[in-house]
């Protein structure tokens, strides 16, 4: 059971591209407005998506902390929030906190602490993509980053490739911008042809596009999505 002397956690969803913020549903806001502290992985970045969702919103009013891989101290002071009572809010970077960010160490300590943990709607890459890639949505993993070492990263494609034939799973990962192309080709090189890439690039942005296609075929249709946010799904057949 929860404590009802301590705080509330919010898990408010950020946008994928700031310049689109439809995919926010409008019932989060309601949810900023009971916050009085927020825990965030760019306090920049969320300091201005929560001006864009409300104006009038006096930012220096509230107690600010940047979780970044939550260290020890960060722990410690989200710990005294939820103590005081404090209705807290977590914003990831991108998406929805807690999905492939560091805030699910102190949403962890919340669930240890017995705190009332609340999660808002919004919009994840990971789903999205998911749900446009044609794969298989009932037994998916997502991996994350993909290693940085040539051979590696190699070792891995070809594991999850396997994997996902023996077990007919949707293997999801993503990289950082400026090594998609490297990425791409790599998996071009190193993937059968018959199995299917599905590519998402800009997602809920101006320029969005879900394209699923076999190795072959991508190999025939070679793309440049160099610094553009991107993920990955895997599917061999």
């Amino acid at each position: 059971m929860a404590s009802s002397a301590l705080g509330t956690v919010y898990l408010i969803p950020t946008f994928l591209d700031e310049n689109n913020l439809e995919p926010i549903p409008a019932y989060v806001l309601n949810g900023i407005r009971e916050c009085q502290v927020f825990f965030v992985e760019n306090e920049r970045s969320a300091r201005r998506y929560l001006k864009q969702m409300w104006k009038e919103m006096v930012i220096d009013n509230y107690e600010w902390f940047a979780i970044h891989k939550a260290e020890d101290e960060v722990g410690t002071a989200f710990r005294q929030q939820l103590q005081r009572g404090k209705t807290i809010g977590i914003i990831s970077e991108a998406g929805c906190p807690g999905v492939a960010d560091p805030g699910q160490v102190l949403v962890a300590i919340a669930q240890q602490m017995g705190a009332v943990v609340k999660p808002f709607v919004g919009p994840s890459s990971i789903l999205l993509a998911l749900m446009a890639s044609g794969m298989n949505g009932q037994q998916f993993r997502f991996n994350g980053y993909l290693p940085i070492d040539n051979a590696h990263r190699n070792k891995m494609l070809k594991d999850l490739e396997t994997e996902s034939a023996k077990n007919n799973c949707t293997q999801i990962f993503i990289e950082t911008p400026y090594r998609n192309n490297q990425l791409v080709e790599a998996m071009l090189a190193q993937c059968k042809p018959d199995t299917r890439l599905c590519i998402a690039v800009d997602l809920t942005g101006a320029n969005e596009f879900v394209i699923t296609r076999s190795i072959k075929n991508w190999k025939s249709n070679k793309i440049d999505i160099h610094k553009r946010p991107a993920i990955f799904l895997l599917h061999a057949g």
